[in-house]
């Protein structure tokens, strides 16, 4: 009784004193719950747990009231709206972007389709290829002079221009992709391949179409040659064909097809098969040279410097 008696006292002596003589409170109360802990057991946790809360209180409002100091400024920092009248040099994030900004569709290059594989193609002013394409176009005009006899009699009429003149019909008959496969197909069946030097004894020789009608037989050149002449007299757009000389890189062999442009894309027409073939889908060639009504053209093209030449071959 006595030991709670003096507790007591002593606690109210620290309550009184830092009033009178200014100091703050919460300092003393590690103090207080000393003096707290000489009081019998059965007081000594009520003792205890009254001193703790109330310096955990003190310690607390006193936090917070830290704490509301500190805050208020930041917030105001990083809420209030900035005064600039030009650009920020910060750029947005991610987050803000998307928040601001609509998506944008991708941006796809457009495929070039002036010429075949979507290269571009210089011209070309001298060379043999050149030189042996003027020969054969001369040599088709005199073919459609012909021509132009047969349909007006066709009594007089050769047979090698009655057959030309029958698979242009066939392809006349046709519109769009089945036309140009018509043509490609029956050209296909009409020539046997040939060498020119087993035909002709020469390493190369370009054969206008009633020529090579007339024989029967030919190699590549001579079966595009043909093609060509007759998809743009079956009602072809003369800028919707073209001639075109490739490098087959797996024979190591040039090559001679016909490029056709149905809806924007150009197709192949080769001697090799009776299918229509993508240009994209050309296996294993260098692409070389273009020919049409306008001349001769090489592609200029980075795989130009993998083929074996770049002048004119000489042979197909």
């Amino acid at each position: 009784m006595f030991a709670r008696v003096v507790a007591w006292g002593f606690a109210a002596f620290l309550v009184v004193l830092p009033a009178r003589l200014g100091i703050e409170t919460d300092l003393l109360a590690t103090a207080y719950m000393r003096a707290a802990v000489i009081a019998t057991p059965s007081d000594r946790t009520d003792v205890s747990n009254q001193a703790a809360d109330a310096a955990t209180n003190k310690v607390e409002a006193k936090a917070e009231s830290k704490a509301e100091d500190e805050i208020v400024p930041v917030a105001a920092e990083s809420h209030a709206p900035e005064q600039n009248d030009g650009p920020s040099d910060t750029p947005p994030t991610a987050l803000e972007k998307s928040a601001t900004l609509d998506p944008a569709p991708p941006t796809v290059a457009p495929r070039s389709a002036a010429e075949p594989f979507g290269l571009v193609a210089l011209p070309v002013s001298a060379g043999n290829v050149l030189a042996k394409w003027s020969t054969v176009e001369a040599a088709i005009r005199a073919d459609d002079e012909i021509l132009a006899r047969c349909r007006d009699n066709a009594d007089r009429c050769p047979p090698a221009a009655q057959n030309f003149l029958a698979i242009i019909a066939q392809g006349r008959a046709q519109t769009g992709r089945a036309r140009v496969g018509v043509i490609n197909r029956a050209i296909n069946l009409a020539i046997q391949p040939m060498s020119d030097l087993a035909q002709w004894g020469v390493p190369d020789r370009w054969s206008a179409p009633l020529e090579t009608f007339s024989t029967g037989r030919g190699d590549c050149e001579d079966y595009a040659i043909a093609k060509y002449v007759a998809l743009t007299a079956a009602g072809v757009a003369p800028a919707d064909v073209k001639l075109v000389i490739v490098r087959n890189t797996a024979a190591k062999q040039d090559h001679a097809v016909v490029a056709a442009r149905l809806d924007g894309n150009w197709v192949m027409l080769d001697n090799r098969w009776l299918t229509l073939v993508a240009d994209s889908d050309m296996p294993q060639v260098i692409p070389m040279f273009v020919l049409d009504g306008a001349g001769v053209r090489q592609f200029a093209s980075p795989a130009l410097a993998g083929a074996q030449h770049a002048s004119a071959p000489a042979s197909f």
